[in-house]
């Protein structure tokens, strides 16, 4: 009768294993998400196929999110604090063409990991109040952080000395070419998959604006990068 009662006394719980927080599966849909809305664009991924894709059922996606809207504006929230805390990144030392090469890509890695948001730019702003607002307000942020960018580069001697309003124009021109450079890659050939050498390129790209301010070392590092990453 001891041993009985011993072996009742063990709880059940104890030999269960215990279940995953709730939290790892909202991970999961978002990352899922990131993955779907990239390969196939926002607008051609539901909710059922994200559900398919994480073998759940779509009741337990709507537990964690209640429409695909909160689903993206969760990426979009990550996207934002990454690419902020990128922009702010010039403004915390000296500007030389090397560092500004290496926030370029930088810069260009968010759009990358994020695509699917500059491909279907367009859309997603006309659609959704969120991205509506705060891209508005990333692109001014952009546009300030170029032109930051450009006066530190007249400051080291690395770019002529130019008008506020010039420098102003080519912070513009330079937000511009960095933001729609992804569209231009994909509309160029719709039917190639699209690579991290796309945006190396688009980087490049974005820098070569600034080619006709450089001024010694800098014009001369600019003129040897040229023959690597300049666009075909």
């Amino acid at each position: 009768m001891a041993t009985k009662e011993t072996t009742a006394a063990v709880p059940k719980s104890d030999s269960k294993p215990e279940p995953k927080p709730k939290r790892r599966t909202r991970e999961r849909i978002l990352e899922v998400s990131l993955r779907l809305f990239n390969d196939f664009g926002e607008p051609n991924v539901t909710t059922q196929l994200i559900a398919d894709e994480m073998e759940i059922s779509p009741g337990n996606l709507y537990y964690h999110f209640h429409s695909k809207d909160e689903i993206l504006e969760a990426i979009f929230e990550e996207f934002e604090r990454r690419i902020t805390q990128t922009l702010a990144a010039p403004a915390r030392g000296v500007a030389r063409v090397e560092d500004i090469w290496l926030f370029m890509q930088m810069l260009f890695d968010n759009i990358w990991t994020y695509r699917f948001l500059y491909r279907d730019l367009h859309d997603l702003v006309s659609r959704n109040r969120i991205v509506e607002t705060h891209f508005k307000q990333i692109l001014a942020h952009k546009m300030r952080t170029a032109a930051l960018i450009c006066e530190g580069l007249v400051t080291t001697g690395e770019m002529k000395p130019t008008s506020r309003a010039e420098l102003e124009t080519l912070a513009v021109n330079m937000t511009v070419l960095a933001t729609h450079w992804l569209s231009f890659e994909f509309v160029r050939n719709p039917r190639q998959t699209l690579d991290q050498a796309a945006l190396t390129r688009g980087a490049f790209q974005v820098m070569s604006l600034a080619a006709p301010y450089l001024d010694g070392r800098a014009r001369e590092l600019y003129r040897k990068m040229s023959g690597q990453y300049a666009a075909p």
